[in-house]
């Protein structure tokens, strides 16, 4: 089973610095991450900067369109160019039966603003209370949203996501 995290932060470089705690973690078998991305919104600007992690990712990583779509429902910004348009309003549907509900959606858009930051990371096999220390260790202070995905659904979602 895999899980959809978000660690919210309350300042701008909280997602990146916790970017380093989990290659650590990675590196010593602690946590699986299949993709990631972060999420930095400066104060006083009307959108977020949002960047794919493809040196924290191997194989299986969704790719650009799940987090252009993503990214696009929440904070109305496409990563990636990712026209969302009718083709991308066709998958939003498709979201929520892969785990990714209008709570879960509703959830980190009211939470990620300007002046925070966030990682997206889907993840499996995590060690959690070693995870969490090592998150709390490294001084940051993020708050944990996820939402875990059944097999069918994590099959769903690389189905509909693969590159």
């Amino acid at each position: 089973m895999a899980t959809l995290s978000v660690w919210k932060f309350n300042d701008t470089s909280g997602a990146e610095r916790c970017v380093q705690v989990l290659q650590t973690l990675q590196q010593q078998e602690l946590i699986k991450v299949f993709d990631a991305a972060t999420v930095v919104w400066e104060e006083g600007k009307k959108k977020p900067k949002t960047k794919q992690l493809n040196n924290l990712t191997g194989a299986g990583a969704l790719g650009g369109a799940f987090w252009g779509l993503l990214f696009g429902l929440l904070f109305f910004v496409p990563l990636l160019g990712l026209a969302v348009g009718a083709a991308a309003g066709a998958l939003t549907g498709s979201l929520s039966d892969v785990g990714i509900d209008d709570n879960f959606i509703n959830s980190v858009r009211d939470q990620v603003t300007p002046g925070t930051s966030a990682l997206f990371v889907m993840t499996s096999d995590a060690v959690q209370d070693k995870v969490f220390a090592a998150v709390k260790d490294a001084g940051l202070h993020g708050e944990l949203v996820r939402t875990n995905l059944s097999d069918e659904q994590e099959a769903k979602l690389r189905e509909t996501f693969s590159e």
